[in-house]
């Protein structure tokens, strides 16, 4: 394998690529901004709608402390996501992770697993972080299900933290290793794969 086809691949899977921002992506994301069911599993900041330009949403590309990518079918190019790897310390080698699937039309396809297995990817071989972590919202079981099977352990429980329609709900704080990570068996697969 060349390296023109190696980096390819690290942003490529079989039903999803990382990509970059495009200037209709910001329209796309602000109606998933608009969405209370998306907003309310994403982020624990509060509900508002909002237009492409005040949507933290609507920007993507390189800062000094993170990278973050639009998350777009193989089959036929469309936006589905983002994934983000932000608040880099690149002295201690630790970053958040952050995703999002936008409709709930495009949930339970596998999708979001596979974009979080190449984020992953990126972040312990391109960048060389060493922990990866991330919060989610404990009544989002779905997302919690999905961090344990690439890997994330429980670190910790910021309780009642986050209030939802009168009831305080915890959120949890799981992170990654890069030895738990290279464990994997997906991760084992993809290097004997590329020895053979």
């Amino acid at each position: 394998m060349n390296i023109a086809e190696a980096g390819r691949r690290l942003l490529h899977g079989e039903k999803v690529r990382l990509a970059w921002a495009r200037p209709e992506d910001a329209e796309v994301m602000a109606r998933w901004r608009e969405d209370g069911e998306y907003m309310r599993l994403v982020d624990s900041d509060w509900m508002r709608p909002g237009t492409p330009e005040d949507s933290p949403l609507g920007r993507a590309g390189v800062a000094h402390n993170g990278v973050e990518f639009r998350v777009r079918t193989v089959v036929d190019d469309r936006l589905i996501g983002f994934v983000a790897l932000h608040g880099i310390e690149w002295n201690n080698q630790v970053g958040e992770i952050s995703i999002g699937i936008g409709s709930s039309a495009d949930w339970g396809k596998g999708y979001g697993t596979e974009a979080l297995r190449l984020a992953l990817g990126y972040a312990f071989n391109e960048l060389n972080l060493h922990r990866v972590w991330l919060t989610v919202i404990g009544y989002n079981t779905r997302a919690v299900h999905a961090y344990e099977r690439a890997g994330f352990q429980h670190e910790g429980t910021l309780r009642q933290a986050i209030l939802r329609d009168g009831e305080h709900y915890d959120g949890l704080v799981m992170g990654l290793l890069r030895e738990e990570w290279e464990r994997l068996p997906d991760v084992v697969a993809g290097r004997q794969k590329k020895a053979g």
